[in-house]
């Protein structure tokens, strides 16, 4: 658990400043702007300490929805795309020239060329408060965080519990003088030993104060090439570094390796197919080949990545977001927030990944938690980002995977809408 600081109110023009400065080190402030309200509020946990009108992309030159974060802040910025436009107080959230900057013309509908436009006072108020990674939400509606409890969220793992003096077996001894025996505790029932120094307990290990961030989607042709180009390297193929590539090396192992299963491979004309996946996973005793991936970020940052299963692959998993508000590392126990946004995937888009039925995208009923149910997260991966995990980390999960503007220097940017 961390202190959190009390501030005043304040009231500057048409933005409602709650708490008129926050520490940049509070790292479980989220952005959240709604397009149809044209409003943006600033949230630490469920409380909202900032709000603002917005103004967001006017009709061809559209504000996306979808999960961002602030990737750079400058207090002077000129438009690289429009002719030099100031946009002071800014706050990148992709590298292709969506922002958060001040405006003197905020008039609460969508008028920008795609940024979001905020008041000046309000922006400036906002550049103080955030440091780089904070999430920063676009939704075409108004979507609030709330608490989430699930056992597919992480937690820190809790500290072994010690031995009590109620937990230890009692045994006879002989007291020293004749009489009733009485009991002493001894935690080795075989025969008293000569006494030893007391083990010395290893220092626990630091938890990292810097959060991460984390993507759970489906798997694509890439962690499927660098699952085969692993395994295959494992059975001596040599097909080159695990890197998602199909460079001459994997292309001859793959070859390679189909030439010693003839049967198997019969009629199989695609270099990559599920057959292949299949028996290479057989071949180095894995099991069924996973369908998901879940990809690990740290200071915009790929730390790693791991297999893990979604369950009912046909049905969309959506798009939902969680934020790590608060942990206790003694209890074992960690305060995630979670939204949902309406997602929108195309009909090629469906195709693409094999969903037959999208239900669970819409915002409705309890898809967070029909989302979460269906995944499945090997055990080494989990005890591996439960070591990581700290408060403001995030969660996305969704079916689409990178988005275009996911790259080096960002964390996850996922897109609902264009």
């Amino acid at each position: 658990m961390f202190s959190r600081l009390v501030f005043g109110l304040g009231l500057l023009s048409a933005t409602a400043l709650v708490h008129p400065a926050l520490a940049a080190d509070a790292r479980t402030l989220q952005i959240i702007v709604s397009k149809d309200k044209q409003s943006l509020a600033v949230y630490d946990g469920t409380e909202v300490v900032a709000t603002s009108k917005v103004s967001t992309g006017k009709d061809g030159h559209t504000t996306p929805s979808g999960i961002f974060s602030v990737l750079e802040k400058q207090k002077y910025h000129e438009s690289n795309l429009y002719s030099n436009a100031p946009m002071p107080f800014m706050q990148r959230l992709t590298w292709s020239g969506i922002a958060l900057h001040e405006s003197n013309s905020v008039p609460r509908y969508p008028a920008s060329h795609g940024c979001v436009r905020m008041p000046g006072a309000f922006a400036k108020k906002l550049y103080g408060m955030t440091e780089p990674g904070i999430p920063v939400i676009i939704s075409d509606g108004e979507v609030v965080p709330q608490p989430i409890d699930h056992p597919t969220l992480f937690h820190p793992q809790a500290p072994a519990p010690m031995l009590l003096l109620s937990d230890v077996e009692l045994r006879p001894s002989m007291p020293d003088s004749p009489g009733t025996p009485v009991q002493v505790a001894m935690n080795d029932t075989a025969a008293m030993p000569m006494p030893a120094a007391p083990p010395v307990a290893a220092p626990e290990a630091e938890r990292p104060s810097e959060p991460i961030s984390m993507l759970i989607t489906r798997r694509t042709l890439r962690e499927t090439v660098i699952d085969i180009q692993t395994l295959l390297n494992q059975l001596g193929f040599s097909a080159g570094d695990p890197d998602g590539l199909l460079g001459p090396a994997t292309v001859q192992a793959i070859k390679a390796f189909k030439t010693l299963r003839p049967a198997e491979f019969a009629g199989d004309r695609s270099l990559i197919s599920d057959t292949l996946l299949k028996s290479v996973y057989a071949a180095t005793g894995k099991g069924e080949p996973p369908n998901g991936v879940i990809m690990v970020r740290r200071a915009f940052k790929p730390i790693f990545e791991a297999p893990v299963t979604i369950a009912d692959q046909g049905l969309a998993l959506g798009t939902h977001f969680f934020t790590l508000h608060a942990l206790d590392e003694k209890a074992g126990s960690a305060d995630w927030l979670g939204i949902t946004l309406e997602n929108n995937l195309s009909r090629e888009t469906m195709k693409r990944l094999g969903v037959t039925n999208q239900e669970s995208s819409i915002v409705s009923g309890r898809p967070i938690a029909r989302s979460l149910n269906r995944i499945t997260i090997p055990e080494e991966t989990r005890r591996r980002i439960e070591a990581l995990i700290a408060p403001g980390s995030t969660l996305t999960i969704s079916d689409t995977g990178l988005g275009r503007d996911t790259g080096e220097g960002t964390d996850f940017i996922t897109i609902t809408r264009g």
